[in-house]
Formats: C-alpha cells, sequence, structure tokens
C-alpha cells in the first residue's frame, strides 16, 4: 500500500477591523479570495474583546454586534486599553492554537504588526510560539506618521523586524502611505498592490499565486516553541 505524507496547512489568527466582526470578516474575504487559496490555510477567526457601542453602518449589508481591539481618541494620537487586547489575543493563542501565523486587516493589521516585535523583546506574547509570519492588509505603524503608540508596543518597530511579511496595499487607500511605511519596517517585505481601495482585496490569478508563493515559503520554516501552547 503506497503511503501518502498529510500536509499540514498553517495555521493562521484572523484579527478583523475596527467596527466589524470576526463573522463580517470571513464573509469579506470568502467573497474576495479564491477558495484554492483559502483551502491551504487553517483560519481561526476572533472578536475583538472590546463591544463597540456607537451605531456603525457596515456598508449597509453587515449586521451588529461591531468590535474593536483598542480605543483611540479620534486623532488615533492617543491609544487604550491595548495591553488588554493583548493578554486577550494571547489567551485565544493559548486556547485555540498553536498558530504559525496571524493574519490582520486595517485595525486588526496595526495590531498583527507590532506581535513580531513585542514577542521578540519579550515584552508579550510569551506564552505563545514565536510567531512564523504575518499578513498584513491595509495596516499601519505604532508610532508611525498617523498613529500614536501603546507603551507595550513602543519599541516593538525600534530594529527592522525579521519576521516574514505579506502585505496588501490599495492604490485607491487613502492611507497608503501607512501601509508603505509599515512595510519598510520589515526585513524583505512581500508586497502585493491592488487597485481597490481600504477593504479585502479581492485577489486575481496573479496576486492569489504571489500569497500561494508565499504561503508556500513560510510552510518550509521551523522554529522552537515559545512557552506552553495548547491544542
Amino acid at each position: 500500500m503506497e503511503n501518502y505524507q498529510y500536509e499540514k496547512k498553517p495555521r493562521v489568527l484572523y484579527l478583523h477591523g475596527h467596527a466589524t466582526s470576526a463573522n463580517i470578516l470571513k464573509k469579506e474575504l470568502v467573497l474576495g479570495w479564491p477558495q484554492y487559496l483559502l483551502d491551504k490555510l487553517d483560519l481561526v477567526f476572533l472578536d475583538a474583546p472590546f463591544l463597540l457601542q456607537d451605531k456603525v453602518d457596515a456598508h449597509d449589508i453587515f449586521y451588529p454586534p461591531y468590535y474593536e481591539w483598542f480605543q483611540a481618541t479620534e486623532d488615533y494620537k492617543e491609544i487604550y486599553n491595548f495591553e488588554e487586547c493583548i493578554q486577550y489575543i494571547e489567551a485565544n493563542m493559548e486556547k485555540y492554537g498553536p498558530f504559525d501565523g496571524v493574519l490582520g486587516f486595517s485595525e486588526g493589521a496595526i495590531v498583527t504588526a507590532s506581535m513580531p516585535g513585542m514577542q521578540r523583546d519579550r515584552v508579550a506574547l510569551t506564552k505563545v510560539p514565536k510567531i512564523k509570519f504575518v499578513m498584513l492588509i491595509a495596516g499601519a505603524k505604532f508610532g508611525g506618521v498617523a498613529l500614536g503608540c501603546p507603551k507595550l508596543a513602543s519599541n516593538a518597530f525600534a530594529s527592522p523586524i525579521e519576521c516574514p511579511s505579506l502585505h496588501f496595499i490599495g492604490e485607491k487607500d487613502p492611507h497608503i502611505l501607512n501601509e508603505e511605511e509599515l512595510a519598510g519596517c520589515f526585513v524583505n517585505p512581500v508586497v502585493i498592490h491592488y487597485p481597490e481601495g481600504h477593504k479585502v482585496p479581492n485577489l486575481d490569478a496573479e496576486r492569489t499565486e504571489t500569497v500561494i508563493e508565499f504561503i508556500n515559503k513560510v510552510k518550509k520554516i521551523k522554529m522552537p516553541l515559545q512557552g506552553n501552547s495548547k491544542l
């Protein structure tokens, strides 16, 4: 009898944007990404820890509840409750992991981008395995041109981040300069530009192939466990 070797899919935690939810992001991803690409990942969708009380019109097609990862002033220069956010994410990574990577959109990408640096400096996420890669859609950098910086992430971008990264940057996104600034914080980032705005991109065959190449590359990364993880 021929012996077939099972190929494990990378397990990826997916963090949604501000004023949406895990369910909304899952629907947007299914609408925009081909199924054969999604089948290559073991995706876990997580609601943010803070319920958003303000009324939000999510494109007239999605319904509450809506969540946010942290609170901020209107100009985003002061960030609040970020430490609670990271503790919440770490607890869920312990519960549902171990995870190979993290994928974030918008506010979720802001949080995701800070995680490898904080883990590198052992100021957070010390109870879970080292993150092998990040995938960032419409993200930004704490302490960059548009964002303040919570204390916990104050050194997250102090040196170039060596964690493999895939960046999705919308050409019509009003925050495109923030996204390009973020990509520049990582060593050898893989960047996919797409012709849309601040949204989960619709991937054509060429962009899908770039994502698959990135996935195949990071699947080969082997790292020692850091702390304890639970299946």
